[in-house]
């Protein structure tokens, strides 16, 4: 289950981790990290993020969806 957008665990967050589907394995490296970036920097807007519980605080996970891409494709272009 996808959680909102937290400002509280943002600020606690010490690692991000995005899980690429397989509809997303024709992308090279280079352009699944681009897009990681661009999906953690704008992690409001992602459609499956969900905060994990570390010791030193939380892990912000984002699943690539095909919506969070295009928007990303579309406004960095």
């Amino acid at each position: 289950m996808a959680d909102k957008f937290d400002p509280y665990r943002e600020a606690l967050v010490m690692e991000q981790v995005t899980h690429w589907p397989d509809t997303f394995d024709d992308l090279d490296d280079s352009e699944r990290k681009r897009l990681a970036r661009l999906l953690h920097d704008t992690a409001e807007k992602a459609s499956e993020l969900v905060y994990q519980r570390t010791h030193t605080g939380f892990c912000r996970v984002i699943t690539a969806t095909e919506e969070d891409i295009q928007r990303l494709k579309t406004t960095s272009s």
